[in-house]
């Protein structure tokens, strides 16, 4: 299904839909009773749709087994499951998988989920997303006894019912890792009331170092050798073009990006750029690369490299210029440079985690239009945000780092 129509189905559907379970989940919780702390022996966590996101909770899983010693399960759609890989917080055996594709499949999966769930005997919920009422259904239909999740309290619209009985208030001026770290918090009893009054220090958005092994190196250095016969460990640079079409307003212009690949191999005569991308965004990633003058060091891997070869792919990188998007989180997990285009989202949001990440962002008066309020959908078409971040501004930067490391 396409974007615009899960969230139309997100709003008519989801909207009654909360409101009739939300009677049937008050009349639940009353006769199940309401302890003082939720049971998280058996928690699930609730992320769908983004990719990078799993990757900013890993602090929050890691903290919920490590303090409360929970077995930890996660339901994600099927496109998305890789990113659970990278860091393998959570069993195989324990992720459930959905199938966006289609209304059809969406309704069977729910099936199999509920089924699912009461055959893991889920204790706990903590739903992940922002306001999505399919995902506070899926809380009711865990069966968790306990289903932690953001609540707007005071603040107008947002409204998904009164499925999630431990609500924790989002806050949108804060990083994402802080909140999920705060639902966590709740999850283990830290405060009782919707606002997450515990204090979240930066040592616990520290993020976990993925184990790349030499042979997974020496792997991805051959399909380079493949791709650029001629390679003689020149220092590899990476170009991630593309962006998801969950937000399309997020990719800088593929002239800007030639632009600057062009520049630095006309200044650095040792550098590979290797462009990077799924199967399907080959014709994407050429464009970008027949636009790029002198280009002759500029590769197309977009396909090239499967999954679970990127990290080893980044681990033997220089850095990577990239949009706002699922890779500048996969790359976090090494100790690669990452270098992030921000526009209609925000860095103080969304950057990923690991210190390794610096942002371009204009920070105009209109960045970020989307959040959690509008389910991150904008209908700006003029994106100056992300077309108005110079090319001259990156490429002195990328620059100085290819020169002096830092």
């Amino acid at each position: 299904m396409k974007v615009d129509t899960m969230r139309k189905i997100d709003k008519w559907a989801g909207v009654p839909l909360c409101s009739i379970l939300s009677i049937v989940s008050v009349i639940t919780d009353l006769f199940r009773g309401k302890s003082g702390r939720p049971s998280v022996e058996r928690t699930l966590f609730i992320e769908l749709s983004e990719m990078g996101s799993a990757i900013i909770a890993d602090p929050s899983m890691r903290k919920l087994k490590a303090e409360g010693n929970a077995e930890l399960f996660f339901v994600i759609f099927r496109d998305n499951v890789k990113s659970l890989e990278i860091l393998k917080t959570v069993p195989a055996e324990n992720i459930f998988t959905m199938r966006p594709d289609s209304l059809l499949h969406l309704t069977g999966d729910l099936i199999r989920f509920i089924i699912w769930c009461r055959q893991k005997q889920i204790t706990c919920s903590i739903d992940l997303e922002l306001f999505s009422r399919f995902t506070a259904i899926l809380s009711f239909f865990s069966f968790a006894k306990d289903r932690v999740g953001y609540s707007s309290f005071h603040d107008e619209g947002m409204f998904r019912g009164w499925l999630i009985n431990r609500p924790v208030r989002y806050n949108p001026h804060v990083h994402m890792g802080v909140n999920f770290i705060s639902l966590t918090n709740h999850a283990l009893g830290f405060y009782n009331n919707p606002y997450p009054t515990s204090l979240v220090p930066q040592k616990e958005l520290e993020l976990a170092r993925a184990a790349v092994s030499e042979e997974s190196k020496d792997k991805v250095r051959e399909k380079i050798s493949g791709l650029y016969p001629t390679w003689k460990n020149e220092r590899v640079v990476l170009f991630n073009v593309n962006a998801s079409d969950l937000l399309p307003q997020r990719r800088w212009l593929p002239a800007n990006f030639a632009i600057v690949a062009q520049n630095l191999l006309a200044q650095f005569p040792d550098i590979l750029i290797v462009f990077t991308g799924s199967p399907a965004e080959h014709g994407y990633v050429q464009n970008v690369i027949d636009m790029t003058i002198g280009g002759e060091r500029c590769v197309n891997s977009a396909g090239v490299f499967s999954f679970n070869e990127l990290v080893p792919l980044y681990s033997v990188s220089t850095f990577m210029i990239t949009n706002d998007s699922g890779p500048a989180h996969f790359a976090s997990v090494t100790d690669l440079k990452v270098f992030v285009l921000f526009g209609p989202e925000t860095p103080h949001l969304y950057l990923p985690l690991g210190g390794n990440a610096e942002p371009f962002y204009l920070g105009l008066a209109c960045s970020p239009c989307v959040s959690a309020a509008n389910h991150r959908k904008t209908s700006c078409t003029e994106r100056p945000c992300i077309t108005g971040i110079s090319t001259l501004q990156v490429e002195e930067r990328l620059g100085r780092f290819l020169s002096a490391g830092v």
